[in-house]
């Protein structure tokens, strides 16, 4: 088995659920001036629609807007289609009568799209037709205004050429991300098991609210229905999660830890045999994710139960299933965002500083994203969980080299949600051979300030972890879902 090939999709438009709307927008004034101008901006558009076809599997095309009139029959077409995001296409000048009425009333993220054919026009053969035929970005204004009259925020927007502008591409499919992370927050279903660990106040959530701001259920779950699937698994499906694991994980000798030991065969049975339970618990209710933590009795079977989750963990969050230990489901929500996203999204929170060469670890002790993996995670059998009851298997992960993003969602004093965002750089270098995920994490403008930058936007203490440097996309996507948004390090 390959261990990424099997467990890791592509993130390609085959794999995306978001449904995208485009409709183009014009001037009907201009189709009995200049005979063929129709025509062409239509196959403007097609090309465009191609274009969105490359990143995401639905797209539903609402032909030319070029009047008033059209707007109003336009838009209870595209009410009833169940859009994630809309692209308006400015194919020539339309005046704002196209697009007042579809921006008033639509809730989702509309996106100007001003691409022209041409680089520049040929000055030399110069005529009215070519210019329209170009002015994608005459009304870009007009349109912008009419949105802020309308009580709107002004659009995003995307400016550049149809061909040959790989910048136009890449906003092209970051939107069909954005697209995707609305659409899977408004359809999820997340789980909830147990209660906060030892009550961290940071972490307690209104579920109500999660509703509220980002659309997503959370389903209220019971230890004894997860104990009734691990009742009912099977010698054959122990057998065969045992030989998963091993594939999917290293098993090294231990290091320096004194609590850290070579994966025993105990835990690695009792690893697998959650790990089945758990499997069968999430699609027995449905679940898009969840957030637990449960103690149980002292030496219950439920007890051992609850503290070997994490291999299963990242079994499932491999599978695009994110989890979330210490029953956080803020940062479920910031690891499902990142998920769709196609950046990973790891547990995570501040371990030591090292002072000496300005960085902080990053890491907890699961579950994580087996696609920003740098190799094979490794997996070791503690004898103790610290500050946890139970003892069993532990995830020790190294994330990617290169540039990070981390994404703390916090609960305010008004009842509102807020993004803190920071972006910076994993490099290489050893770390502690704890079976946890570490990561050494260099952030601007140095070490200290950005720990004081962050803490004072009032983070929890948990986030998501990411690759790649995404921040503006995330605020794009607190924008649009009207949730307050800082990024620390820029």
């Amino acid at each position: 088995m390959n261990y990424k090939k099997d467990f890791i999709l592509d993130g390609t438009a085959k794999n995306r659920a978001a449904r995208i709307g485009v409709f183009g927008v014009g001037y009907d004034k201009y189709w009995g001036q200049f005979p063929g101008l129709f025509d062409e901006l239509m196959q403007k558009k097609e090309k465009f629609i191609v274009k969105i076809q490359q990143y995401c599997s639905e797209v539903i095309d609402f032909g030319m807007v070029d009047s008033p009139a059209k707007a109003y029959e336009v838009l209870k077409k595209i009410e009833s289609s169940h859009l994630d995001l809309i692209f308006c296409d400015m194919l020539t000048y339309a005046t704002s009568g196209t697009f007042g009425i579809i921006i008033k009333t639509l809730n989702i993220p509309v996106v100007l799209v001003a691409l022209q054919p041409r680089k520049a026009l040929d000055y030399a053969k110069a005529s009215t037709y070519m210019q329209l035929a170009n002015d994608d970005i005459c009304s870009l204004p007009e349109f912008a205004g009419v949105a802020v009259r309308m009580g709107k925020r002004v659009p995003e927007m995307i400016i550049g050429t149809l061909d040959d502008d790989p910048e136009a591409d890449r906003q092209i499919d970051e939107y069909c991300r954005i697209a995707e992370v609305l659409h899977s927050l408004k359809n999820a279903h997340l789980g909830h098991l147990g209660h906060p660990i030892n009550a961290m106040l940071d972490m307690h959530t209104d579920a109500t609210m999660i509703t509220s701001f980002f659309g997503s259920h959370i389903v209220q779950c019971e230890a004894g229905q997860l104990m009734k699937s691990f009742d009912h698994v099977s010698e054959d499906e122990i057998k065969k999660t045992e030989e998963l694991i091993l594939d999917f994980f290293d098993t090294p000798d231990p290091v320096s830890d004194p609590i850290s030991m070579k994966l025993t065969v105990e835990d690695l049975r009792i690893a697998a045999k959650v790990s089945v339970a758990l499997e069968t618990f999430v699609k027995a209710h449905s679940l898009d994710g969840l957030a637990y933590y449960y103690d149980g009795p002292e030496e219950s079977e439920l007890r051992k139960v609850m503290s070997n989750l994490i291999v299963g963990n990242s079994l499932l969050t491999a599978k695009h299933i994110p989890m979330c230990g210490e029953s956080d489901l803020k940062t479920l929500i910031a690891l499902l965002i990142f998920d769709r996203l196609g950046i990973g999204g790891s547990f995570a929170e501040f371990h030591p500083a090292d002072f000496n060469e300005g960085f902080v670890l990053v890491g907890h002790d699961g579950p994580h994203n087996i696609s920003i993996a740098d190799g094979k995670p490794i997996l070791r059998s503690l004898k103790k969980y610290h500050g946890k009851p139970g003892k069993g298997a532990g995830v020790e992960f190294k994330i990617k080299e290169g540039p990070i993003t981390m994404l703390s969602i916090s609960s305010t004093y008004e009842g509102k949600f807020k993004f803190v965002i920071a972006e910076g750089e994993s490099v290489k270098g050893p770390i502690p051979a704890t079976g946890n995920t570490n990561t050494r994490g260099f952030f601007k403008p140095d070490l200290i300030t950005f720990l004081k930058n962050w803490i004072n936007e009032g983070p929890t203490h948990h986030f998501a972890l990411g690759i790649g440097h995404h921040a503006e996309t995330i605020e794009k996507i607190g924008r649009y879902l009207n949730i307050e948004s800082v990024t620390v390090t820029r």
